[in-house]
């Protein structure tokens, strides 16, 4: 089992190391061209950099921390028209920096992914907003593909929600749109407003299905145990590779400090219950997450790294994971 986290690297101050720089897209068009191209080029590179290096700390984490979800601006505004075919001109100029980031994670067999925004629905019945989705998640496999992912099934994950009025027919149409190596990597998961888990299993002979188990239990007040009859199907369908699982909990104040919580007692809307906590300080719910021994973690929680860490030293405390073994 790996425990990942999202995005951002914290120091034990709570302080962002290795952070990836963006800008706005009005700041970009009042630029003229030469200036566009020097500021997105220089962020790109920016960020590139910043990522070998956090690959670089985690590749001397325990080999179970060894997993993390890139920030979706790596490339600073490339699906924006006009900044598009401005990449295309420096692009190649960063394929030895995206080719040695590939390299570190597959050497220290750290696990990478995307997680494209909500905005992001292959399953919209808006043909435009399907057609931009489209986009993103070929944008996404883009970066993959240039640090030397899609080649297999899930060498890489790209993960969506499939919310959306299209449902899963329109989910699939613009599946067959992707390319091979979209395909390859992309997943679908569960939310807590529009797509059930049920909902999303329809997609389970398409794509893996990435089981978020904070969301069922908004959407549901169920929480989902590893034997129940779906998380068969769900490991099904990832055809062999690790299948990954996604682990947050409501805020600080909302939920006891430990047992279940039944949404019927609490008193609090769905809406709040969604967002996420600093850490995990429910020890019982940590057990169950723990519980789904065949999935790898994400960590969705906004002390990020930090947060994956204290879970981390819980589970070998209670003996849930072995530790790392001794270095040869």
């Amino acid at each position: 089992m790996k425990l990942g986290f999202a995005c951002k690297y914290l120091d034990g101050d709570g302080k962002q190391h290795f952070p990836f720089k963006s800008t706005t897209r009005t700041r970009f068009l009042s630029l003229k061209r030469a200036e566009q191209i020097t500021l997105i080029a220089s962020l790109a590179r920016l960020n590139l950099t910043n990522l070998a290096g956090l690959l670089e700390v985690l590749a001397n984490q325990p080999e179970t921390l060894r997993m993390m979800r890139i920030g979706s601006d790596l490339l600073p505004l490339y699906t924006v028209p006009e900044a598009t075919p401005l990449y295309n001109e420096f692009l190649p100029e960063l394929y030895p920096l995206f080719a040695h980031c590939g390299a570190l994670a597959r050497q220290h067999n750290i696990r990478l992914s995307f997680h494209p925004g909500q905005y992001s629905v292959l399953a919209s019945d808006n043909p435009d907003v399907v057609q931009r989705a489209i986009e993103d998640v070929e944008y996404h496999a883009l970066c993959a593909v240039l640090m030397g992912y899609g080649k297999s099934f899930q060498d890489f994950k790209i993960n969506i929600h499939m919310n959306g009025k299209g449902g899963f027919d329109g989910f699939r149409q613009a599946f067959g749109r992707l390319t091979p190596e979209a395909r390859r990597m992309l997943t679908v998961e569960n939310d807590e407003i529009s797509c059930s888990l049920d909902d999303v299993l329809q997609a389970q002979k398409l794509c893996p299905i990435v089981l978020d188990i904070h969301h069922h239990w908004v959407k549901e007040n169920a929480f989902i145990q590893p034997d129940d009859t779906r998380i068969a199907a769900i490991l099904d369908s990832w055809r062999g590779v690790q299948p990954v699982l996604h682990y947050s909990i409501s805020q600080e104040g909302l939920i006891p400090e430990k047992g279940y919580p039944d949404q019927n007692s609490l008193g609090v809307a769905k809406t709040k219950l969604r967002a996420h906590s600093d850490y995990y300080f429910n020890a019982t719910l940590n057990d169950w997450a723990l519980s789904f021994s065949a999935f790898d973690i994400m960590c969705e929680v906004k002390m990020k790294n930090l947060a994956s860490q204290r879970l981390y030293d819980y589970a070998l405390a209670e003996a849930v994971i072995d530790p790392a073994p001794a270095e040869p």
